[in-house]
C-alpha cells in the first residue's frame, strides 16, 4: 500500500511539472500527449525501466544501436516494444538530461555514430505504424510523438528547468 501512495505522489508531481511546461509555458494543448510525457518521467525513476530490452540471451541492452539491431529481430507487439522504448529512451535522454545523451554518444560505442532525435522520431513512427490489439499508447499518440519530437524534447526541457527550481527534490516523503 505505502508503495501505491508513493507510486501516485510521484504521478502527481511529474504531471503538474509536466501540465505546466507543455500547456503553460509551450502552448501545448495535448492531454494524451502530455499525460504519455508525464507518464514516460514516472517509469524512468525506476532503473530497470530505463533497460527493459534484453537479447536472445538475457543481456540488457543498453544502446540504442543494440536496440535497433534487437528490433530487427522480432515480430507483432514484442517489435512494437522495442521501437516504442527507443523512441521513449531516446526522448528522456534528450529532453531532461541532453548532456547524459551526448556524453553517451561521444564515448565511442556504436551510439555515437547515431542521432537520438532522428531515431527517436523513427521509432516511435515505425511502432505507431505496427498494429498490435489493446495499443497502450494508441497509435495516434506515438505518431504525435513522432511527429513534434523536437517540441516534446524542449518541452521536457522545461520540466527538468521547472524541477531544479524546487531544488530538483522530489515530493516530501519519497522514496524511490
Amino acid at each position: 500500500m505505502r508503495e501505491d501512495r508513493r507510486a501516485q505522489v510521484l504521478r502527481r508531481f511529474f504531471s503538474g511539472l509536466t501540465e505546466y511546461a507543455f500547456h503553460a509555458r509551450l502552448g501545448v494543448t495535448d492531454p494524451p500527449l502530455v499525460d504519455y510525457v508525464a507518464e514516460l518521467l514516472v517509469r524512468f525513476v525506476h532503473n530497470d525501466e530505463l533497460y527493459p530490452v534484453r537479447s536472445v540471451r538475457g543481456q540488457r541492452l543498453m544502446q540504442v544501436a543494440d536496440m535497433l539491431e534487437e528490433a530487427q529481430q522480432r515480430r507483432g507487439p514484442a517489435k512494437w516494444q522495442v521501437h516504442r522504448h527507443i523512441g521513449d529512451y531516446t526522448l528522456f535522454w534528450t529532453g531532461v538530461y541532453p548532456e547524459v545523451a551526448d556524453r553517451m554518444r561521444r564515448n565511442g560505442t556504436k551510439d555515437s555514430l547515431l542521432d537520438y532525435h532522428d531515431q527517436g522520431k523513427r521509432n516511435y513512427y515505425i511502432a505507431s505504424t505496427i498494429g498490435v490489439e489493446q495499443e497502450d499508447p494508441p497509435s495516434d499518440v506515438l505518431q504525435r510523438l513522432s511527429d513534434q519530437f523536437e517540441l516534446c524534447v524542449y518541452g521536457l526541457g522545461e520540466v527538468r528547468r521547472q524541477w531544479e527550481e524546487r531544488d530538483g527534490k522530489l515530493p516530501t516523503g519519497l522514496i524511490v
